[in-house]
């Protein structure tokens, strides 16, 4: 029996959905159910504008919308957040995960308009649920949010817009349309609340290891755009240009973000950050061994690069051999998890910022290493990297980051959250470093029987779901801080419900499935 695998991922969506709608039960989690209505119907008439070539970008190939799936993403994360902060009494962040719900449903309202302005002819039937679920949700919008909140959304909104033209017409087939929701949805949302924070410096409070992360993505976006707004005049491999660049990122580093981190922290980021890696002897433990994983990844890239030299030129590192990189990030993320997440939060904002420069210089081939990067991660392109970047590796390190860039630490004032809640850290390295791993190398080597419509194999997800649970009772081993006061049931359910999605969606599997385990664990 043939199963469409995209009604197939709406399906296993729609039951996170209900898990949410049934575990919080309010206005907004109705909204949520009138959302995804939506979006079901306007994923099709996506789905067809990609397959005519009637959309106006280029959009990643051979992989569906994923409206449905990306559209979820910021209203169940806002809800599941709202319920932590209300239960620990923070009012704050309680109005504040309020704000991300409402900012994601207008989000993919606006994708969903996109899709039926272009669409000849006009869907009648879809654009009349959409008009009944845009009612529900704006009505729904004015009744909760105050005006200053509504104005939050609509900035939101308008940066949303001119980041998406920037971005799609730069990176052409990069990005489907739910994984450009989900990427320049969450940016945009980071640049308002920066922009926000920076012109209201007398209520800045919190973390300081919370301001690395924006800085960070906002230097990285201007960086880009400028260098690729400007390449577009000049040759950018000469030594010249080479140069210019390399001055221009240190002049942007220096001259502009760290006087800027500096405002939102205190002292000087570079002070601050030699005072806190230098806390303790763990730590920089810790960094020695995360060094060593680093060696140990390059020397992987060299050692398989150097069997493509001596071999076939067109030899392609296999499924197996690129889940290597998958476990050398289960063995960083774990100790960090474990001994110190405030110094793992830093260190992954570091690396995100290395792998993006890295990757500036691969693809305008800044000299010295330019062309060298480009020989290099060629050997670990799949059909996922069709665009001009490689984003593989970055989507990686994302998807195990995100759970702790996004745990809400003033929401947990014993530094953890009770029940499930206490795995939300390790949601990306559950989901990505030991799910997607597993079911990726059993499913290819002894995977037979496959999943109706798709290549994934039932071994492959079985397999999955077994190796999450083993690690999740290594964790209860190693963290005393994680207390599961009997909501195993609940856990196995949700690794099941994402090994299902991790087997029927064509989207960023690195970026979503960490997102839907964090959101159904933090219930």
């Amino acid at each position: 029996m043939l199963i469409n695998p995209v009604l197939a991922e709406s399906s296993v969506v729609l039951a996170a959905v209900l898990c949410v709608h049934m575990a919080i039960w309010n206005q907004h989690t109705w909204c949520c159910i009138a959302l995804f209505i939506q979006a079901f119907y306007v994923q099709h008439k996506w789905d067809r504008l990609l397959r005519g070539g009637g959309a106006v970008f280029q959009f990643r190939p051979s992989a569906n919308s994923g409206i449905v799936p990306a559209s979820m993403v910021m209203p169940l994360l806002g809800l599941a957040l709202k319920e932590k902060c209300s239960a620990a009494g923070n009012v704050y962040f309680e109005r504040f995960s309020i704000v991300v719900t409402i900012t994601g449903m207008m989000l993919a309202l606006f994708l969903s308009l996109i899709a039926l302005g272009i669409t000849r002819p006009v869907p009648t039937n879809t654009c009349v649920i959409a008009g009944v679920a845009s009612s529900a949700i704006l009505y729904t919008a004015k009744q909760t949010l105050t005006v200053s909140e509504v104005i939050e959304v609509l900035e939101v909104l308008l940066i949303f817009v001119y980041l998406s033209l920037i971005v799609l017409y730069l990176l052409p087939r990069c990005l489907t349309p739910g994984e450009a929701l989900l990427v320049v949805g969450g940016i945009s949302f980071i640049v308002n609340q920066l922009i926000k924070r920076s012109l209201n410096l007398a209520e800045v409070k919190g973390d300081p290891v919370n301001y690395f992360l924006p800085v960070v993505v906002v230097g990285s976006l201007l960086l880009g755009v400028f260098f690729a707004l400007l390449f577009c005049f000049m040759e950018s491999e000469t030594w010249v240009s080479s140069l210019f660049f390399h001055m221009m990122t240190a002049v942007l580093g220096l001259g502009i973000l760290m006087p800027w981190l500096s405002l939102f922290i205190g002292r000087h980021p570079i002070m601050w950050l030699l005072d806190f890696v230098t806390l303790n002897d763990r730590r920089l433990c810790l960094l020695g061994y995360w060094g060593f994983l680093a060696v140990v990844a390059t020397c992987v890239v060299l050692h398989q690069n150097y069997q493509r030299q001596s071999g076939s030129k067109k030899h392609q590192a296999s499924t197996v051999v690129r889940k290597y990189f998958h476990l050398i990030v289960v063995a960083t993320y774990v100790p960090g998890l474990v001994y110190d997440r405030q110094l793992l939060h830093v260190a992954s904002v570091g690396c995100l910022a290395v792998f993006l420069f890295l990757e500036y210089v691969r693809y305008f081939r800044i000299r010295p290493l330019g062309q060298l990067l480009r020989q290099l991660l060629t050997l670990f392109l799949d059909e996922r990297d069709s665009g001009p970047l490689i984003l593989t590796h970055v989507y990686l390190l994302m998807g195990v980051s995100l759970p702790i860039w996004l745990f809400p630490g003033p929401c947990a004032p014993k530094g953890a959250l009770p029940g499930a809640g206490g795995l939300v850290p390790y949601a990306g390295v559950l989901a990505v470093g030991v799910g997607d791993t597993v079911a990726s190398v059993f499913g290819s080597t002894m995977g037979e029987i496959r999943w109706p419509g798709t290549k994934k194999t039932v071994e492959g997800t079985a397999t999955s779901v077994f190796a999450q649970i083993i690690a999740v009772a290594m964790f209860l081993i190693f963290d005393g801080s994680v207390n599961l006061n009997s909501s195993y049931s609940w856990i196995v359910g949700s690794i099941t419900l994402v090994a299902m999605l991790e087997a029927y969606t064509s989207q960023i599997d690195n970026l979503l499935l960490p997102l839907y385990l964090f959101i159904l664990l933090m219930l």
